[in-house]
């Protein structure tokens, strides 16, 4: 159930998109009524002078007014403001450019992380498996019976020998029947021989912070070197710690190392198409351009090992703030910890398939890093790491990427290129609008290319997402009731089956090859689609707004303003869903 926090933020936001609409609608009466009488092309003097009926007159001084009010008064404002947001856009296409640049260079030069030769016919395994580092597994999970037992079983694979490993199942679900089919799992795989372990939270205090904490400070935790995390609809392949851990090895100021997301739902409607998009370009590119030339970026909180060191030094798993992975990451860095990126590692995941599910996880992930940063800034000035690092973390990793990106995308598709259309002496550039946006979108698809269909929808779509990640921003800044909400990511249980997971203790297991199809669940026929009015809102909002610029013979704002409409209309009718 919603808080109150949250519910207040949403009701102010959707009180403001109405009545901004409401505005926005008189204003567009106002004109249409103006061209209808031919007083739209008159100036102020001509206007005065033109002989109106008495019905009519009223509406004619006003427009009158109008006019002079616009020219003299928001004319200015507003071509001021069409100046600050072409230097924001320029900062922003100049942080995007320059992370391609350093893409296509990596790409170029093949530059990354290498093992050289077979690091187990080195230190790591001499003797019977005695030199392999220690390893902790944790997979944090919650109420999640879709894909619990996937991952489990997927972990229960991992190629590492058993009596260096350890598997804890952190559990806080508060469903008694998904507690007990979580432990039978966990206790059929011990039966198995797996070193598996079983905790249970009946407090679930600091969400999955307090339950990663929770299971580091069991006493024997402090045998184990690395700690390798999965959320619970993970799938790592056999030999992921055989690909990640023998990379510690190079450097003891190594402190993570995170692989790469693999999506099993990618194609399964719009929405996760559009989502593979953003997050293909979010590890092709952000991640590995930041590990490779800063040795840092932010953890993912999944799919990585942390040097068990690393995490202590750091200060450990703090339950201050809903992202939590971030937060640790920064602190590790400002520690002087290096982190790799594995573009080659790949986890395969679930992307949510439902608009609210996602809506729900961007809230949390945009709300959460600005709260973040004013909780780090204290602690990033008085670090000893060098200036540039600093300035990296705080005007780039914060600012730019976390509070300056949501705020550009709300305020000037939603709220300034709207207003600008009534206030047609001020000019805004149509290259600003249209012409480079649509090359930053083909950007964004360059690391899928048979994407490239969808770059226009992506824009539209992230443009239309804007609503929610500036929201979210507002709660984590003014620290709302909602900035520290944790809302578990509904899983659908699509996955990859295997053969025949096992049979009775001492036979061989069945199937030396394993076959993967994906179970595809069918979804309810007659599910009725949730209707979102903040998205309904500002669709009439941009259908207005384009309306009176082609009264200004505006064509390719119209365009633009038009099709952002539809976008917002789309979603607000809860057609992402669509297949």
């Amino acid at each position: 159930m919603e808080d109150n926090g949250k519910l207040g933020n949403g009701k102010f936001f959707l009180r403001f998109i109405i009545a901004f609409l409401m505005a926005v609608s008189v204003f567009l009466g106002l004109e249409l009524v103006a061209h209808l009488n031919g007083w739209a092309h008159m100036g102020v003097s001509d206007l005065k002078k033109h002989q109106t009926s008495k019905s009519a007159d009223f509406f004619r001084q006003f427009y009158g007014f109008w006019l002079g009010f616009r020219a003299g008064h928001l004319e200015p404002i507003v071509q001021a403001l069409s100046s600050f947001y072409v230097v924001l856009f320029i900062a922003l296409s100049a942080d995007r450019l320059l992370q391609c640049l350093g893409c296509f260079w990596i790409k170029l030069k093949r530059i990354g992380p290498k093992l050289e030769g077979d690091p187990f016919e080195s230190d790591y395994s001499r003797g019977p498996g005695l030199n392999y580092p220690m390893v902790l597994v944790q997979i944090p999970m919650c109420n999640e019976k879709e894909v619990y037992e996937q991952s489990i079983s997927s972990v229960c694979r991992l190629d590492w020998p058993k009596d260096r490993l350890l598997i804890q199942v952190l559990d806080d679900s508060d469903d008694e029947m998904i507690q007990s089919l979580i432990e039978g799992e966990v206790f059929d795989w011990s039966q198995r021989g797996v070193n598996i372990v079983y905790r249970h939270r009946s407090v679930r205090s600091g969400y999955k912070a307090g339950n990663l904490k929770s299971g580091m400070n069991c006493d024997y935790v402090q045998q184990y070197e690395f700690a390798a995390i999965f959320d619970s609809d993970f799938k790592p392949n056999p030999d992921f710690l055989k690909r990640t851990i023998p990379h510690f090895k190079e450097d003891p100021k190594l402190g993570l190392v995170q692989a790469r997301w693999g999506f099993i739902n990618k194609d399964v409607n719009l929405l996760t198409r559009l989502q593979k998009i953003n997050m293909s370009f979010h590890f092709e590119v952000e991640q590995q351009v930041n590990g490779v030339f800063l040795n840092f970026f932010g953890f993912n909180g999944t799919a990585g090992v942390w040097r068990v060191r690393a995490l202590e030094e750091s200060g450990g798993w703090l339950e201050r703030t809903t992202v939590e992975d971030m937060d640790i990451s920064v602190r590790a860095h400002l520690n002087g910890w290096k982190f790799v990126f594995l573009n080659d590692v790949k986890v395969l995941c679930e992307l949510p398939e439902s608009y609210e599910s996602y809506r729900k996880q961007q809230h949390r992930w945009h709300s959460g890093p600005i709260n973040l940063f004013r909780l780090c800034l204290p602690a990033t000035r008085a670090s000893k790491i060098p200036f540039w690092k600093k300035a990296n973390l705080i005007i780039l990793f914060f600012l730019m990427r976390k509070l300056v990106l949501p705020f550009y995308s709300f305020t000037f598709s939603c709220i300034f290129l709207p207003l600008a259309m009534f206030v047609p002496e001020a000019e805004v550039p149509v290259w600003l609008i249209c012409y480079v946006p649509l090359l930053l979108a083909f950007l964004n698809v360059l690391p899928i290319p048979g994407s490239f269909t969808f770059a226009v929808p992506y824009l539209l779509f992230e443009n239309t997402m804007s609503v929610t990640k500036f929201g979210a921003v507002v709660s984590g800044l003014f620290q709302l009731g909602n900035s520290y909400e944790w809302v578990v990511t509904k899983k659908a249980g699509r996955w990859i089956e295997n053969e025949p997971r096992a049979a009775e203790e001492g036979e061989q297991e069945a199937g030396a090859k394993r076959r993967a199809k994906v179970i595809d669940q069918e979804e309810p026929k007659n599910k009725a689609r949730k209707i979102y009015k903040k998205e309904l809102g500002m669709a009439l909002v941009l259908v207005v707004a384009a309306i009176r610029s082609l009264l200004s013979g505006r064509r390719v704002h119209c365009c633009v303003l038009m099709f952002q409409g539809m976008a917002f209309l789309f979603v607000g009718l809860g057609q992402m869903e669509s297949r």
